[in-house]
């Protein structure tokens, strides 16, 4: 069983990873949810994931708010692709559970320096602001995590929110070049990944067929979602991106990639944020990252559709 803590913006996307792993009993243990801002500010991404945990039945799973600005940078948020509340979509009511209290970045910290060393996976969702806040806290940690696994960059696609750079990692590049310099075991799951788990009207109307406030709920996410990629990229379904992260972490056979050097332009104003991930081995650089390039998409949604029906 893996012990990870989500560090997530929901985000529809999101909210599939935080379901999938809370309906993985026997694979995952999720010490925590720690909220960032990204896909929209703090105040929704940390009430995002209260919804989520109770539309899951678990008011029991801790949720921390973290950082409300990037590092060093100004907040860019994603409202054009996951509507006002990051939700859009299906209309879930406002959650009754309380935010944890203390900051998502101590609650990091103290729980690296509480479980066994090697034994905590950090599982970042968005901006990877609160785990390089963590790190920089508390240097000391990087030792102590088992795993970083995130949903970050891309290599082939390149780029969703500037023509060179992913999301994520754009929003706070800095943060982004910390984590990757950290010295921790790390997976990533770029766009090229997660731009082959698409969700067709097949795969979408499965969610829909469990009959449940989940796999309702789910399906109304998605087709909310869908409308910006389509248009966008002309694809037959929205991306899910997310919930590859905790795929990974439940059959990692799902996925394919390399280990390779990655690392994070912080300077260029042209290339700002972008993932320079040396595919072929040019650059001489150490190898730093597993950067994933595959993935089995029917076994992936497969895995989805079974796990969601559980909730």
């Amino acid at each position: 069983m893996r012990k990870i803590i989500i560090d997530t913006d929901p985000g529809q996307d999101d909210a599939v990873a935080i379901l999938l792993a809370l309906a993985s009993p026997e694979e995952i243990e999720v010490l925590g949810i720690t909220a960032v801002a990204g896909n929209v500010p703090l105040p929704l991404t940390q009430k995002n994931a209260r919804i989520v945990c109770e539309l899951a039945g678990r008011r029991d799973v801790k949720v921390f708010a973290g950082c409300d600005a990037p590092l060093e940078r100004k907040l860019v948020t994603a409202e054009h692709v996951h509507g006002k509340t990051g939700l859009d979509g299906p209309s879930l009511p406002d959650p009754t559970m309380p935010l944890a209290e203390g900051h998502a970045v101590d609650f990091i910290i103290d729980t690296l320096r509480t479980e066994p060393a090697g034994t905590v996976t950090l599982c970042p969702l968005g901006p990877l602001t609160n785990i390089a806040a963590a790190l920089q806290k508390a240097p000391e940690i990087a030792g102590r995590i088992q795993e970083i696994v995130l949903m970050g960059g891309a290599y082939f696609e390149v780029g969703n929110i500037t023509p060179t750079a992913e999301f994520n990692i754009y929003v706070d590049p800095e943060a982004a070049d910390i984590v990757m310099k950290s010295g921790v075991n790390i997976t990533i799951m770029p766009l090229d990944v997660t731009h082959k788990a698409l969700v067709t009207k097949a795969r979408n109307d499965a969610f829909r067929a469990l009959g449940t406030p989940v796999g309702v709920a789910v399906a109304q996410m998605t087709d909310f979602f869908e409308r910006f990629d389509k248009e966008k990229y002309g694809s037959e379904g929205a991306p899910l991106h997310d919930p590859c992260v905790t795929a990974y972490l439940i059959r990692p056979e799902l996925f394919k990639g390399r280990f390779v050097n990655v690392e994070i332009e912080t300077q260029s104003e042209l290339t700002l944020g972008m993932t320079v991930a040396d595919w072929w081995g040019v650059s001489g650089r150490k190898p730093n990252a597993t950067f994933m390039g595959d993935i089995d998409a029917e076994g992936f949604f497969a895995l989805l559709t079974e796990r969601l029906a559980r909730l």
